[in-house]
């Protein structure tokens, strides 16, 4: 396919993408013709074989396909309501992988919206990694602050450590910090929360966020009134999770979330080079 051919296309295509609540949709009587088809039904037809490769994914249809109505101009200045389809990416992308590639405009499509999937996965994604890894680094600022607190109140390094883990055992149902390391399979001398999914992060955060306040507030005193604080308050984050159908001591461990840092610093570092270079190259030009 030529370039022009290629810039064309792509332009033809960016113009007839709407935006609604930051979801990006194309509508359905548009792609029909961005995508060579003439007759309204053969497009249905084609619509209704992506839906079902759509079920065939797991993904919910009505999340990719949403029927609308609208107004079209006939003869004279009249209007009339017609059948529309409201289409998101993914579903364009599925659209098109059911149409004959032989076709110019459906073999630039499958490209284009395979592409354009594959960085909204890739947004997603990051955002996901940068949410777990601020949510580990609020917790580690929070259990700084914690030890602080009950350091001043009389309790050592051991008795902080004690405190932690009969916390953890009222948040992970009985399961002491030791023992959630071996169902998860992380070494002894690695942090529990470095291979915690998010909801569980965030979970211990809010539990000893609750706890330092309350030492503070209340002056408890000791490793025995402190421990017992810290037990009442994982148990009931424990509770809200609960009636969420959250059990945290079933969620699997999930990637190092050191080896997740380099991995982010290392995509960064090579974001800010590709930048440098395309500068370097503009100011050649």
């Amino acid at each position: 396919m030529e370039t022009s051919v290629i810039t064309q296309l792509s332009k033809t295509f960016e113009e007839a993408a709407y935006e609604q609540d930051g979801v990006e949709y194309w509508l359905a009587r548009d792609l029909q013709f961005l995508l060579g088809y003439t007759d309204w039904r053969n497009f249905v037809n084609a619509i209704e074989k992506a839906k079902e490769s759509c079920k065939n994914t797991s993904e919910s249809v009505s999340d990719h396909f949403v029927d609308v109505n609208k107004m079209i101009e006939v003869g004279k200045g009249g209007h009339r309501e017609v059948e529309d389809v409201m289409l998101t990416r993914y579903a364009c992308y599925l659209i098109a992988q059911n149409g004959d590639p032989k076709k110019e405009q459906i073999a630039f499509a499958q490209s284009y919206f395979a592409i354009q999937t594959r960085k909204q996965e890739l947004l997603e994604e990051r955002i996901r990694l940068m949410e777990r890894l601020q949510a580990r680094e609020k917790l580690a600022v929070t259990e700084s602050q914690l030890s602080k607190s009950i350091f001043e109140r009389g309790v050592d390094s051991k008795g902080f450590a004690n405190i932690r883990s009969k916390g953890d055992s009222a948040l992970f149902g009985g399961h002491n910090t030791t023992e959630m390391k071996r169902k998860l399979g992380i070494a002894e001398n690695r942090p529990l929360a470095d291979f915690l999914p998010t909801i569980t992060i965030s979970a211990k955060q809010l539990a000893a966020e609750i706890t330092n306040f309350n030492v503070n507030k209340n002056n408890l005193l000791g490793e025995t009134n402190i421990a017992d604080e810290h037990v009442q308050n994982n148990g009931d984050v424990r509770t809200l999770l609960e009636k969420s159908g959250i059990k945290p001591e079933d969620l699997p461990a999930e990637e190092d979330i050191k080896k997740l840092e380099r991995r982010v610093k290392s995509s960064d570092k090579t974001a800010d080079k590709k930048k440098l270079s395309s500068g370097s190259k503009f100011q050649e030009d």
